[in-house]
């Protein structure tokens, strides 16, 4: 008998709500639960350590990659591309519980590929998403005024994503995320 696929669970929201610090704070939570895989997404930019978590690759590379199909999803965000690498299937056909932080512009290319998705959707008070940003330094004022301004794209229709408010203080926002995450795995 075959296992059951396991889940995948794609965490979305507008840049500065705390995906990363988020998705870091379960991890270390659930280190020692086996269900979960915590997968890093390659970005075509240097990943800076104290703010995000991905794997870094050139352009070219990211490109010769996914023609090669090497990726499980890719998607483009900020003029910049993303992927998930392929040990995602991998983990899904071992029954594993995987997370990643993904856009929500690829949720829908990701549902139909992977039935078994569940959405997790951080928001954040615009006040604390500025700061955020701003602490970041990645970007000028302008060109976060710019991206609070854009970034209110919905998740797809049809989607009911489970909603985590990421305003508070961080052990909040984290126990909320483990929680939807441990809720997620008991529905295998």
């Amino acid at each position: 008998m075959t296992r059951p696929l396991g889940s995948l669970v794609l965490v979305v929201g507008p840049s500065g709500v705390g995906k990363d610090t988020l998705i870091s704070g379960a991890r270390h939570a659930l280190d020692n639960d086996k269900r979960f895989v915590f997968v890093r997404r390659v970005v075509t930019r240097k990943a800076e350590v104290e703010v995000e978590d991905h794997d870094s690759m050139d352009a070219e590379t990211f490109h010769d990659m996914e023609a090669a199909g090497r990726f499980a999803l890719c998607w483009d965000a900020h003029n910049l591309r993303y992927a998930l690498p392929l040990s995602v299937d991998t983990d899904l056909t071992l029954g594993k519980v995987v997370v990643a932080n993904v856009s929500r512009h690829v949720v829908a290319q990701a549902i139909a590929k992977y039935p078994a998705c569940a959405v997790v959707l951080i928001t954040a008070e615009i006040s604390c998403r500025a700061e955020r940003l701003t602490k970041r330094g990645r970007e000028s004022g302008d060109q976060i005024t710019a991206r609070l301004a854009r970034e209110s794209a919905p998740v797809p229709s049809g989607v009911d994503p489970i909603v985590i408010d990421n305003s508070g203080m961080l052990a909040i926002g984290v126990t909320a995320f483990v929680m939807a995450l441990r809720s997620i795995a008991a529905q295998e």
